[in-house]
């Protein structure tokens, strides 16, 4: 015996991975929202469609477009990864240390002559520490 999807399945053209990704997304956008205490038409207005459809997103009906997800987010107080269920970082530091980025900054802030010096001496000393 055949199995009888419902007709919304039908229509979004989707694999069950991804049916599941939506109807996760749309349960963290019902949780957000109602965290930040925003009904489903204040928010609605906000992303430019109708209540049905902010329904139909929460429910996983529907997908929410890709071009939605930043406002989305920031009108649920959330980073775009946050929202979407990425896990944050572990902790890790991200990009250069502290003192490297104000290294950094400072050569920035020099002439455009020296600012070549400085790359020339750089590029200088990682090729002999390439070379070791």
């Amino acid at each position: 015996m055949a199995s009888v999807e419902p007709l919304w399945m039908k229509t979004m053209a989707i694999g069950k991975d991804e049916r599941a990704f939506f109807a996760q997304l749309g349960a963290r956008v019902a949780e957000l929202r109602k965290a930040q205490h925003i009904t489903q038409t204040q928010l609605a207005e906000t992303l430019g469609v109708s209540q049905q459809t902010v329904n139909a997103y929460e429910a996983g009906h529907r997908r929410i477009p890709v071009s939605s997800l930043p406002l989305l987010a920031a009108t649920l107080a959330v980073s775009v990864e946050e929202l979407i269920g990425v896990p944050p970082p572990t902790g890790k530091k991200r990009g250069p240390a502290p003192r490297l980025q104000q290294q950094i900054e400072r050569i920035q802030q020099l002439p455009k002559p020296q600012q070549r010096f400085v790359m020339q001496m750089l590029e200088t000393v990682l090729q002999q520490q390439g070379r070791g």
